[in-house]
């Protein structure tokens, strides 16, 4: 499986499941306490912190990342490297922790 089959394979299980498959945000946050977007979750910050309300119950993303916090090792292993997407499924008061679980839901 290569990495284009397993974001669709992601998004399409939890698509299947009521959650709507919302695109990449920017790696330039709109979020001021930081530089570049960092984790999947950055894109939603506002409605998990109850700011604003989402327009989804259910979401499901492929984010795209930028890390630093090691950037002084980047080349020197294959393992350090600066850019990732990370996938990420969330609920906005639909569901929570016990029922988080895929396969439960």
């Amino acid at each position: 499986m290569d990495s284009q089959q397993i974001r669709r394979s992601f998004i399409e299980f939890f698509t299947a499941r009521g959650h709507t498959h919302v695109a990449s945000a920017s790696l330039i946050p709109s979020d001021p306490t930081i530089l570049l977007t960092n984790a999947g979750m950055v894109p939603f910050k506002t409605y998990m912190m109850g700011l604003e309300e989402s327009p989804w119950k259910r979401a499901v993303s492929v984010q795209k990342c930028f890390r630093a916090i090691d950037i002084d090792q980047v080349g020197r292993t294959k393992r350090h490297l600066t850019f990732f997407e990370m996938l990420g499924n969330f609920s906005f008061g639909d569901y929570y922790k016990g029922e988080s679980d895929p396969m439960g839901i």
